[in-house]
Parts: C-alpha cells; structure tokens; sequence
C-alpha cells in the first residue's frame, strides 16, 4: 500500500464531520491494505508512531527537501525507516538522523509530506479515535464492533486488535484472553458535582470509596515475578518495591489488581500529589528514596485471580474475590449503602483526611477497561477539569521570558480535536512557571519568538474553576470562570482529557 493513500484518507477524513462518513473512509482504505500492512495503516490513520518516539520534532522538519513528482514510498518502507532513525544513538547520530529523514522526505510527493509532518509532530488530529477506528476495523473486516471493543480491551492495542481482525475475523478476535503480564487500558470515571448527582448516576445500593491523590497502578504477578504499570501503561515494576513486596505476600499464584500509590505522613494525612509523583518517577537511588519517602498501596479492584477472569464479574463479586486474596489494610476504605446521608459523612470524612473525594460505584458494574464506565462516578469538593494544553503566551512584567497564560482545552470525541475553553495564569509558581516554558517549547509546533506559542496537545494540566459561563469568543460558546492550575497530570495521556460533553453537563447547557 502506498502512503499516498493512507495520506489521501487521511485528508478525507480531516474534511467530514460525519462520523459515519469518517468511518466509511477509514474502512476503505484497511480494506485495500496488505494484511503485513494493516498494523501500521491504523497506527498512522490513528496519529500514531509504532516506535511511539523516534526523536524528530517540529525543528528538525523545519528545513525539508522538494517533494517528488511521483508516489512510491510504501508503509513497509516508511516504516522501515523509522525503526532506523529510532535506532540511532551515539556520535554521530544526530547527523544519520537528518540524513534518513531528507532521504524519507526526498521520495515524498508534497501531500505525503505535510501528512509525515504532522504525523510526526503529534499534529495529526482528524477524527480518528479509538471509537471512530474500532467502528472501521468492524466493517472492514466485517465483524460485530462489539467483538472488537472486547479484544482491543483485553489486547491494549487497536493496531495490533485490527490486523487480527482483517486476516481472522471474529474467530481471531475470540482468541484474545487476558493475559497476567500484559496490561489493560484501566476503567475510568465519569464526574458529578455532588453526592446526590453521583447517586443518581449509579443508583442504590452504591458502594462508595475514597478517591486516593496518588498514583494508579495495575500489578500484574505470575507466580514469583511481579511487573507494575501506571495507567499510561508504562512498566514502572524497579521504581515501587513496596508495592512488589506486598504483591509477593499475598496468598496468590497469579493476580491482576487495580490500585493507587501514595507516599502517606507519618499521621496518615497523603502527601501532596508531587510528592509521590516524584517518587514514582525516580528511576535511580530507590532505596534512599523508599526510606524518606516510603509508598503505601491501596487496592480497590480484581481483573484476575489464580487462573480466574474476573472483567465480566460484577462490581461485588470482584471485591468479595479482592477481600479473600488482600488483607483489610491494604484495600481502599470504602461502604455499601442506600443512605444518601451516609455516602455524604464518608465523603465528609475522606476530604478531612486529605484525600481527593469517592468514588461512587454501581455494584452491578463489570470492569469497562479503557472506558468511562457509567458505573463509576468521582465526586471532588470543587470544581476541576483535565484539560489539554493547545497554546501558551509570553508573560508580562516579573513573568517576561516565561510562557504563562495557558490555552486550555476539552476533548471533542467527535472531531478527535480539542475546543477551547478559556485561558489562565494563575496558580504558578516560579518553579512551575520554569519547567512549563522549558516543556512547552519542546512541544511548540510554531515559531517561539511570537506572542501566542502553539504547542502540541500532550501536556494534561488539572484546572479548577468557580463555574462555566457562556461565551461566544470561544468555539464552544462557554469559558470556565477563575480557572487556575492545581497541577500538571504527567499520569495522564490528551485523549483521557476531559470531554466538552463534560464540561456542558457541569454547566447545565
């Protein structure tokens, strides 16, 4: 197949609103893929590297050779040539680099070009979501959407569920089971305002658990060994011995568990969310680190147990299964009831230890991996939304030479892009001020000497803000009010933004 098409595909689906019509065009163009070629269509028509970072951004693209007349570049080569510039390191690489990205460009006709680009940019926002892709992968290989949302639950990769999909079909994606070891895309929450709402949402009985400020994990033990990802899916197993120690006592063989993290006060009060993100993070000096600033673990769910799936289990028989295999003082505190003033002490009594608020959790609910299960719901005691980054400005006065006032902005599902919400330059210090002018100049995808910086949509910041006002200087027509950074989400990837639907509900619209 040659990238001429995926580029073409790419642009028609940029150019439709319509999500059957981005699925249409999406389809098509699988349909005519190689089976060894499938993998690598999805991944681009999704945004996506394979090699996830190769080492070229926007500078060094800056600078291209002429476009050739005449398509030939194939997906096997193109992606060929990235495992190549990826693999470069050392003296000397910088230079080999540039040479295999002018030789790429070189035998790019011009629309294959400004595709690469923003494909290698992260500008590549057209549409196509795991949502809008999965619905593709169905009708090109002609199999139930729902046989492939399952697989690519229990897979994590919709390149990887979609090949499958086109040179099996339904049988192929049934041959997906949970694996101990590979991870799974987490469940996710949906928001409420209050109790009350969080309670209609779920319905009663609920069960109701403290929201935890720490670190998701998902620990995944196979007998003696013990590997630990973030939600990110990242493998963080060296950086948390804590964690590994306690998954090794435990009475199991095997086990997949949900939890969090947290570096805890000796009074049981959590630590700022920097201060265990940072510990987390540490690669290096953990043992020094593990004694000033020891981890404690929390779990709150079960996917397996020795030889058990546990996904399509309800909510309850998860955690009897939990409670059997984990013993009390490492569970999330949490209570079952349909007393609405009961869920309103505990959440009382969770916000006074310092943590974060509950979750509200349907005992009914199966495990909606990589979703927003509607039964799960977060109740915090303010306002805050995840939003992206989409730009930044240079600051004024004590600020100039800094980027300060961000450009937030809610994930549309629809159009794969993001809508924008307002700006803010409050509730930065110095320190922060620092790192966010370094980060986001990595990220800028225009000239850093101009007043507005563009910059990629990676960077997850939490915002809180006093309400949501309408306004028609915004493409959405509504601005959140006072917004101000409570801090940036390294945890958290641009598509697990909050959504603008979101943002309507808290505000009624």
């Amino acid at each position: 197949m040659l990238l001429v098409e995926v580029a073409r595909t790419s642009e028609a689906v940029a150019g439709d609103s319509g999500r059957l019509s981005k699925v249409a065009h999406l389809a098509e163009a699988l349909g005519r893929a190689e089976p060894g070629e499938v993998a690598v269509a999805i991944a681009y028509l999704s945004g996506e590297l394979p090699q996830r970072q190769i080492g070229v951004g926007w500078r060094g693209l800056r600078e291209l050779p002429p476009p050739a007349a005449v398509p030939s570049l194939t997906l096997a080569h193109v992606d060929e040539v990235f495992d190549r510039i990826k693999a470069q390191s050392g003296t000397g690489s910088q230079a080999a680099r540039r040479g295999l990205v002018n030789g790429l460009f070189a035998a790019a006709t011009e629309p294959e070009q400004r595709f690469l680009v923003r494909l290698l940019t992260g500008e590549l926002r057209q549409g196509a979501l795991d949502g809008v892709m999965t619905d593709a992968i169905a009708r090109a290989a002609g199999v139930p959407a729902a046989e492939v949302r399952r697989a690519l639950m229990l897979r994590g990769s919709l390149p990887a569920v979609g090949a499958t999909a086109l040179a099996e079909g339904a049988e192929g994606l049934r041959g997906f089971r949970l694996e101990v070891g590979r991870p799974l895309q987490p469940m996710l929450a949906q928001s409420a305002d209050t109790v009350a709402a969080a309670l209609e949402k779920t319905g009663v009985p609920a069960a109701v658990e403290w929201k935890l400020d720490g670190v998701r994990v998902q620990v995944h033990r196979a007998g003696s060994e013990v590997t630990v990802f973030t939600r990110t899916l990242d493998e963080i197993t060296s950086r948390v011995p804590e964690l590994v120690e306690a998954v090794l006592a435990l009475p199991v063989t095997t086990a997949v568990l949900d939890g969090e993290v947290i570096a805890l006060r000796p009074d049981g009060r959590p630590e700022p969310f920097q201060v265990t993100a940072s510990r987390v993070g540490s690669r290096t000096d953990v043992a020094r680190l593990r004694e000033a600033t020891p981890l404690s673990v929390f779990f709150f769910d079960a996917l397996h147990l020795d030889g058990q799936d546990l996904l399509d289990l309800p909510y309850t028989a998860r955690q009897d299964a939990l409670a059997k295999a984990v013993p009390s003082g490492l569970l999330t505190p949490r209570v079952t009831t349909s007393d609405a003033g009961e869920v309103e002490e505990f959440f009382a009594a969770a916000v006074a230890r310092g943590h974060e608020g509950v979750l509200v959790k349907s005992p009914d609910a199966v495990y909606a991996a990589g979703r927003r299960g509607a039964g799960w719901v977060k109740v915090k005691p303010r306002h805050t939304l995840d939003l992206v980054v989409l730009a930044a400005e240079w600051g004024n006065g004590r600020r100039r030479g800094w980027l300060s006032n961000l450009h937030l902005g809610a994930l549309d599902p629809e159009t794969g892009g993001y809508v924008m919400l307002g700006k803010t330059f409050k509730g930065m210090t110095d320190k922060l001020l620092a790192w966010q002018t370094e980060r986001l100049l990595e990220l800028a995808t225009g000239p850093a000497d101009q007043y507005v910086v563009p910059v990629r949509p990676e960077l997850v910041v939490e915002i809180a803000f006093d309400g949501v006002q309408r306004s028609p200087r915004y493409p959405g027509g509504m601005a959140l009010r006072f917004a101000r950074v409570v801090r940036y989400r390294p945890d958290k990837r641009p598509q697990d933004a909050d959504t603008v639907q979101t943002v309507r509900d808290i505000a009624g619209f």
